[in-house]
């Protein structure tokens, strides 16, 4: 069993809103890891900042998450997952964002834990263990 870091609680340990020590504490023992789109996600980010000692801070974070987390790709497996979970939302009338379904999709591949402080979309999602941080 692992956890997949959401997106939305890398940006909040970014910004000082979250303690990634202190959250990890309980998961010592579980392997961690991040989405290949999470990935996409803070790097983009780091795109749109403007320079300056913000940026620089910013990228420092992001390239030393990036160097110490694996990320997962969107494989074959994955992307099965992702067709599985899209059809069922969709079956149901029910909208989740593009980028969080490949994250729910990435976690249920490798039945993993989400670990997120989004808990708009993800508890939507069928099979889906959730962790809030």
């Amino acid at each position: 069993m692992g956890i997949l870091i959401d997106s939305s609680s890398l940006i909040a340990a970014e910004r000082g809103e979250l303690d990634l020590e202190a959250a990890l504490e309980g998961d010592l023992d579980d392997e961690l890891a991040i989405a290949a789109i999470s990935a996409s996600e803070l790097l983009h980010g780091l795109h749109r900042l403007k320079g300056g000692l913000k940026q620089a801070r910013a990228e420092r974070f992001v390239e030393r998450l990036l160097a110490t987390l694996p990320v997962v790709p969107f494989d074959l497996e994955v992307a099965r997952v992702h067709a599985r979970l899209g059809a069922d939302l969709a079956s149901r009338g029910v909208a989740v964002g593009p980028h969080d379904l490949i994250i729910a999709s990435t976690a249920v591949a490798v039945d993993f834990t989400v670990a997120t402080r989004d808990l708009r979309s993800f508890p939507k999602i069928t099979g889906l263990d959730l962790k809030r941080w």
